[in-house]
């Protein structure tokens, strides 16, 4: 017999969080990020929203909640606490040797032609993955990725975490935590920060501008890009949700493109029209 959202949530007071909280929470966030929370999800909601709750000076959920409505800086710290900002250096490292063999040497082709080159960190959490798509494109020679890094190439990381953002420019990471870098790489594009922590080193830090972007708002974005990562981004939305973001995707993607998604995802509905798979996970943009 399945359970009303509006019962009791076991081990918590209701007077405290009930199940019509957590009903409004999960309304509240799919509408704000289109995040989805099925009912199992109820406790994990307790936990990291506590936190909050008890940072704001409130005792009950069912306050916050009327908070939720008219402070967006607070709305932005709920779903970011709801979302996981598990990443690390050179993830699924098949997309960084795809990148590496095939976009670089076109990257490449195009700067020297004075054409600009633009890619997107979209969900980029903490940075580590756009440091690793930085790196990579720079390549070990430092004195060339000089070259590369003075050209015309820029790069959009985003994410709707301001905490995340916050940690992704400042590029400070433990050296432990790069371990799966290349060593040529982690050599020619970070410098140590005392004993036990890297920081990305200029010019490839100048390429990147990190921003507070939630995908399912508007894109101040003009013009296209050369290739977008948006990988374990999707994993928290439903399926039209999914489909209307990759479908938005291969529309800024320049002819020819690529998008990088996570290992789960795939590319469906109307998008296929417009993206080939290449690779495992990996989708290339045809047509105009």
């Amino acid at each position: 017999m399945s359970t009303s959202l509006y019962d009791p949530i076991p081990g918590v007071s209701p007077d405290i969080y009930s199940g019509k909280d957590f009903a409004q929470v999960a309304r509240i966030v799919y509408e704000a990020a289109g995040i989805v929370l099925p009912q199992g999800k109820a406790m994990l909601v307790y936990s990291r929203l506590a936190p909050l709750v008890r940072a704001s000076g409130l005792v009950t959920f069912g306050k916050y909640i009327e908070l939720l409505g008219n402070d967006r800086a607070e709305l932005d710290r709920t779903v970011a606490a709801l979302t996981t900002n598990h990443t690390f250096f050179y993830r699924e490292a098949h997309h960084f040797e795809h990148l590496a063999q095939v976009v670089r040497p076109q990257v490449l082709s195009q700067l020297e032609a004075r054409r600009p080159v633009r890619l997107w960190s979209a969900g980029c959490s903490s940075g580590e993955e756009t440091w690793s798509i930085i790196m990579t494109l720079l390549g070990p020679d430092r004195a060339m990725g000089q070259q590369i890094a003075r050209a015309d190439i820029r790069a959009l990381a985003s994410d709707i975490a301001p905490h995340a953002i916050e940690r992704g420019s400042k590029a400070v990471y433990p050296a432990k935590d790069m371990a799966p870098v290349p060593a040529a790489l982690r050599s020619a594009w970070t410098s140590s920060v005392g004993d036990d922590e890297l920081t990305i080193a200029e010019p490839a830090r100048s390429i990147v501008r990190f921003r507070q972007l939630n995908l399912l708002g508007q894109w101040p974005i003009k013009g296209r890009f050369d290739f977008i990562f948006c990988r374990n981004v999707m994993i928290y939305f439903d399926t039209p949700t999914k489909e209307h973001l990759v479908q938005r995707f291969a529309q800024v993607l320049a002819p020819g493109g690529f998008l990088y998604i996570g290992h789960s995802e795939r590319v469906t509905g109307a998008a296929t029209q417009m993206l080939e798979l290449v690779g495992p996970t990996i989708y290339r943009r045809s047509g105009p």
